[in-house]
């Protein structure tokens, strides 16, 4: 089951950073004074009771005129309509109800999703409750008291988000396809690639960079085995502002993550491998999927007898994070090595899932140990009672030791390449958990 996703869609200045970090506990966002600074990371991880959700932040407004502020708070409105499962929209009860307000709850409302209206900057109830009634105005319902900045009466506010959520469906429950995402910068092929998976023009192809308007699920049959692929929710952005298109295909593809098994990162080969690509591969690496990079348009490459190994060190140099990913080169427009593509979904789902006796893993990490000593720091050593595996997808595994702190990343590293040594793992990262356990257990 994927998780829901909520957008906070409002005006610059509201706060919207703010509370962002407040509810992802640590500060992601740039927060500053000027409007329009968000600049860094626009999703979260947030917890409340026991609803877990994935936040993204809209962001992306800025403001030169009162007409370029309303027309960008639209595209953002039409960012969260797209994927969100619940918009909170954020207003300002020291700058009021603004025409803006107006003119996007309009659009909020006729989009049928679930809105939740939040008042931010009430630092006191009792002094600024008259002017939250205001905002009723808006006619989207109860107005809900906040201050971000205070923590002030964010309780109340998660408690109507979580009431929102869509009830689980058993349908996905039951649905045992493997589930596929496609993701990558704008204008790399992925709705090409579908298409030609799916032998029929499925998704809308234009070489106009993000003309893909909402997230589409397409079947596709192989070899008797059905898959579901899942293509980026898109958007068609009007102005190609560079930075705004990265910051949304970056919100297309945590949403599109969230609901995969593998996720399928393309990349142009004309192009080469970019930052933005890392941004973008980063999503899947942190969510712990089965990871395969596609690198298309590679009939459009002058070849030589180097440039295969070349193209897989650059691409291995800047994806340094994820040395485990499959690395595929493939052509959606002639079809070269499309059949190899579904092979591979087939073996990163499997080790995303594999799960190893605890026997045999304890003698491999012995084995480990007994080659490479275990660090130690002022005279005491490092010492590794045993290790086990607590989950799959990601293989996730508990190593309980003498003393955490003594438990340096690279030794950490050394264990996971001796497991990856024994039992492959291709295309899927490890977890790794280090618990401390004193030695007379």
């Amino acid at each position: 089951m994927s998780k829901p996703v909520v957008a906070i869609v409002g005006r610059p200045n509201v706060g919207k950073s703010t509370l962002f970090n407040a509810l992802a506990g640590e500060r992601i966002s740039i927060v500053k004074d000027t409007p329009g600074v968000t600049r860094d990371r626009i999703y979260a991880d947030v917890s409340w009771l026991n609803y877990n959700f994935t936040m993204i932040d809209t962001g992306g407004i800025e403001p030169d005129t009162k007409d370029i502020i309303l027309s960008q708070m639209r595209e953002q409105a039409e960012i969260a309509i797209a994927t969100a499962d619940v918009i909170v929209f954020l207003t300002d009860v020291r700058q009021g109800l603004q025409d803006s307000d107006s003119k996007v709850a309009d659009m909020l409302r006729r989009s049928g999703k679930p809105v939740v209206l939040v008042v931010n900057k009430v630092d006191s109830f009792e002094k600024y409750m008259a002017d939250v009634y205001e905002f009723y105005n808006l006619g989207i319902g109860d107005p809900f008291p906040i201050s971000a900045a205070s923590l002030l009466g964010l309780g109340n506010m998660l408690d109507e988000v979580v009431k929102h959520f869509p009830a689980p469906n058993p349908e996905d429950e039951e649905d045992e396809r493997p589930k596929v995402a496609i993701i990558g910068k704008p204008n790399v092929g992925k709705s090409s690639l579908i298409n030609k998976l799916a032998k029929e023009d499925r998704v809308i192809v234009s070489n106009i960079a993000g003309t893909t308007r909402d997230a589409i699920d397409t079947d596709i049959k192989y070899n008797g085995k059905e898959y579901v692929f899942i293509d980026t929710a898109g958007l068609r952005r009007k102005n190609k502002i560079k930075e705004e298109i990265e910051r949304y295909s970056i919100i297309r593809a945590v949403t599109a993550v969230e609901r995969a098994d593998v996720v399928i990162i393309v990349i142009d080969a004309t192009e080469g491998v970019t930052e933005q690509d890392a941004k973008i591969a980063g999503i899947a690496h942190d969510r712990g999927k089965g990871i395969i990079i596609a690198v298309n348009k590679w009939d459009a490459i002058e070849k030589n007898d180097k440039t295969v190994k070349k193209y897989t060190e650059d691409v291995r140099d800047i994806l340094s994070f994820m040395p485990y990913a499959e690395i595929l080169f493939i052509s959606a427009m002639t079809g070269q090595r499309l059949g190899k593509l579904f092979e591979m979904i087939d073996v990163v789902m499997e080790n995303n899932s594999l799960r190893v006796a605890t026997g045999v893993l304890n003698e491999i990490v012995a084995e480990a140990v007994a080659m490479q000593q275990p660090p130690s720091d002022k005279g005491k050593r490092l010492r590794i009672y045993y290790v086990t595996q607590v989950s799959v997808k990601p293989p996730t595994f508990v190593i309980f030791v003498n003393d955490k702190e003594l438990m340096h990343f690279s030794y950490t590293r050394y264990l996971e390449n001796r497991i990856r040594d024994t039992f492959g793992f291709r295309g899927t990262s490890l977890k790794f958990i280090i618990r401390e356990r004193k030695e007379d257990k």
